[in-house]
């Protein structure tokens, strides 16, 4: 009966924990968002600024704002991250691999006062992740264990599949565990209680983000897992990220490139139908573009883009953002592939997935963006409707 009333009261524990990080992450999401539209117009006036000056001193003051707004932007993506809203390239990967490719970079990074132990099994089912995520996810767990020995010790990196059956925070299935093991000085309940909240840190002033557990732990929901962390003051911290093993079908998509003729199409020149409810994005965007030599046709609304479209006039591509009142985004280009089906399509979002009417072909584009990856983006929508 004891034992009973205990499981139930971590199960609830472990039920109002999901749901405070639930709540943290939705509110967290918001906030990079905004963040990301007010990025996207500092950065693209300063890329044009920067192309205009040539006195010296202006142009190293307009690297260095270019750079701070790109370091803005890095920071937007890992609270994105954590709110399970960043872009991910999902494919079949094989764990105990990847961590092998990966065995200097961690030996450099631990140092030569700790100890590196590895378990990674080649037997083993492939999961469904984002390779570069994962990497940079273990590096962020990796770190950490050797943050919390300044004196030395061992970091256990184990690989092995395992079933999950009745756990509140997985649904029950195959998956592979990646655990990270540290000798260090461990957490209290409290400290680990709150360590994978974003901005969460014990670390001195300057020496973390506090966004390092925050991102894994984004990122193991969005793939369907989960991060899971036990700690014992004085004996140190277990981290374990749990990925779903992958259908056997799976297999890794192969990426297209853009050819060269695309590309010379896009320098060529095309007219450019440019939707955005956000003036100062709406302008910013339309210089990149017009400095990239192509016409632009402003829109402020859905309404008003399809007036555009059915008055005939010359439009190559369509250029929208998502999260616009009234008519979205993805609302927009169903209706103008209704009036114009071999339409081209890049859409501009700071969202992660797209509803499920997403299966049109339309290229998605990551805000904030740079001018050369308008070019790319613009190619590539370009090839599609060929």
């Amino acid at each position: 009966m004891l034992d009973e009333i205990r499981q139930r009261e971590h199960a609830e524990e472990v039920l109002r924990q999901v749901q405070k990080m639930e709540m943290i992450g939705q509110l967290t999401g918001g906030v990079a968002h905004d963040f990301n539209n007010l990025l996207m117009a500092v950065m693209a006036n300063l890329e044009l600024l920067r192309e205009q000056v040539r006195d010296e001193k202006l142009v190293r003051l307009a690297d260095g704002a270019l750079q701070g707004a790109r370091r803005g932007a890095s920071l937007t993506q890992r609270l994105l991250a954590f709110a399970r809203q960043q872009d991910l390239r999902i494919e079949a990967i094989h764990l105990s691999r990847l961590i092998r490719g990966m065995t200097d970079l961690l030996e450099r990074s631990v140092g030569a006062s700790i100890e590196l132990e590895l378990a990674l099994p080649d037997e083993l089912p492939l999961t469904l992740a984002d390779a570069n995520q994962t990497e940079l996810a273990l590096l962020n767990l990796v770190v950490n264990a050797r943050d919390a020995m300044p004196d030395g010790g061992t970091i256990s990196i184990a690989v092995e599949a395992v079933h999950a059956t009745g756990y509140v925070d997985l649904a029950d299935g195959d998956y592979i565990r990646v655990s990270v093991a540290d000798t260090g000085y461990g957490m209290n309940a409290v400290t680990l209680s709150k360590a994978m909240e974003p901005f969460f840190t014990t670390k001195g002033f300057g020496k973390g983000t506090g966004l390092g557990l925050s991102m894994v732990h984004g990122l193991a929901l969005q793939l369907n897992g989960a991060l899971r962390l036990e700690s014992v003051v004085g004996r140190g911290t277990r981290a374990e990220l749990w990925l779903p093993v992958a259908p056997e079908a799976a297999e890794a998509p192969t990426p297209v490139e853009a050819t060269c003729e695309e590309r010379a199409v896009v320098a060529r020149g095309v007219t450019i139908l440019l939707v955005d409810d956000d003036a100062l994005i709406s302008d910013s965007t339309a210089y990149l573009l017009e400095d990239l030599g192509h016409e632009v046709i402003e829109a402020d609304s859905g309404a008003n883009a399809l007036e555009v479209l059915r008055s005939g006039k010359k439009v190559d591509l369509l250029f929208t953002d998502y999260s616009m009142p009234k008519m979205t985004g993805m609302q927009l280009a169903q209706a103008a592939r209704e009036l114009r089906p071999d339409l081209p399509i890049v859409m501009a979002t700071g969202y992660a997935e797209l509803p499920a009417a997403s299966t049109m072909d339309i290229v998605r584009l990551r805000k904030p963006y740079q001018q050369h990856q308008l070019v790319a983006e613009i190619a590539k929508a370009l090839r599609i409707v060929r």
